[in-house]
């Protein structure tokens, strides 16, 4: 890589974290406003403390600057087009952010309303599945369209999910970003590398502010923003490369797209909404069993940033698995096949060992409560009608005194 690109990534990753840094320190001043009011007690909260939700700004600000400036001139115009695409669903992301209350179908829409941008500017949607007779359907050019906006809609909406501890969302989309860029140079795509590469500066420079201990958050608007981003510089991929497998795809995003399948089977089956939030996604519960194995619920601020180290590792290997089988679409179907069998499987049995865990402790602690009832039961009966510590039980003492009344009987016969 030449130096003056170096140079180049430097600049975003400079700005993205001044721009948050900015935020943190300038806090007390819009704290009302980039902090949403109940957000602590929220379904899915993981902080205690009122903390902004505007950290997408910063990311999204450098990749702007990435694109329309320091992108090379014969691929600017291009970048400038999908640019324009990041508004709608950044907006609404913004507005949800500063307490506006934009519904989850609401940003959903937004994010149909970016892709609808990306697919009428760009000309560019899925041309196929990898999957025999599927693809024909994929020939038809308003099948293959609508599921391009579906796909890429969900795609941002999954970061937005997985967006539940310090660094998670980011540290998947560093590595999300970083296979995406070694995909498209080994397809011969210099320009989509470059550009998607950009994202790693971009988030490293916020993770600073937000990771370990969660000064400021990425907040819907950088979540979904990322998600889009990255979803559209896949798209491309695939539009460009006939030699890319879209299993390959797949594997490069599948923490988000496996938990967010995960969140909607499990959300259908209790009965519940599927975008009604809850606390059972995968990152919460590593988290949780963190809390009741080693450091309780004080100690959150603890669990919170370990649970990014024990996840992080897990998601980066189908990211791995994608870009060594880019171009081999049966090894890659497997690959799939096998990642999701090893997910859903260890979601399985965290849950009944974090399940097992806390009914142990909820049974210690009931019968710590009950023992300590017990004491104070006794402490609190009158003394006089507590037998002496060092009297003799009535069958003792009836036994002692027939033995006593026998020998003076023994001994009145002697005498006589």
């Amino acid at each position: 890589m030449p130096f003056s690109d170096v140079n180049k990534f430097l600049w975003v990753f400079v700005l993205s974290l001044c721009v948050n840094a900015f935020v943190v320190i300038t806090k007390k001043h819009h704290i009302g406003q980039s902090a949403r009011i109940f957000d602590q007690i929220a379904v899915q909260a993981m902080h205690r403390t009122p903390t902004p939700r505007i950290g997408g700004v910063g990311v999204v600000l450098a990749l702007l600057v990435a694109f329309l400036v320091l992108m090379r001139a014969p691929d600017r115009s291009y970048w400038l087009l999908f640019a324009l695409s990041i508004a709608p669903i950044f907006l609404a992301g913004l507005a949800e952010d500063l307490g506006y209350g934009v519904s989850p179908v609401r940003r959903l829409l937004a994010a149909a309303f970016s892709s609808v941008i990306c697919v009428i500017l760009l000309g560019i949607w899925v041309p196929r599945a990898d999957i025999p007779l599927v693809d024909y359907i994929f020939t038809y050019a308003p099948f293959a369209i609508l599921f391009t906006i579906f796909a890429a809609s969900g795609i941002s909406h999954a970061f937005n999910l997985i967006d539940g501890t310090n660094g998670l969302a980011a540290g998947i989309g560093v590595f999300v970003a970083l296979g995406l860029a070694a995909i498209a140079t080994k397809a011969g795509e210099a320009s989509i590398s470059i550009a998607v590469s950009y994202m790693v500066p971009a988030l490293l420079g916020f993770m600073i502010m937000n990771y370990p201990f969660g000064k400021i958050f990425l907040g819907d608007a950088g979540a979904y923003a990322v998600g889009h981003v990255l979803a559209w510089v896949a798209i491309a991929l695939l539009a460009r490369s006939e030699a890319l497998t879209t299993w390959a795809i797949m594997l490069v995003f599948f923490w988000p797209v496996a938990d967010t399948m995960l969140a909607i089977y499990r959300r259908r089956r209790s009965g519940k909404s599927a975008g009604q939030p809850d606390r059972l996604h995968f990152h919460q519960l590593v988290m949780r069993t963190l809390e009741i194995a080693y450091f309780g619920r004080k100690r959150r601020h603890i669990a919170n940033p370990l649970t990014a180290l024990v996840v992080l590792p897990l998601a980066s290997v189908p990211v791995i698995t994608g870009v060594l089988l880019w171009n081999q679409p049966l090894a890659a179907f497997a690959a799939f096949i096998l990642f999701s069998v090893l997910f859903f499987s260890s979601y399985l049995l965290g849950m009944r060992f974090a399940y097992g865990m806390a009914r142990g402790l909820n049974k210690s602690a009931r019968r710590a409560h009950i023992d300590a009832a017990s004491k104070a039961r006794s402490s609190a009966t009158p003394m006089h009608s507590q037998p002496p510590e060092a009297a003799t039980p009535p069958w003792v003492a009836t036994k002692e005194s027939t033995r006593v009344i026998g020998q003076e009987r023994r001994q009145a016969r002697d005498r006589h």
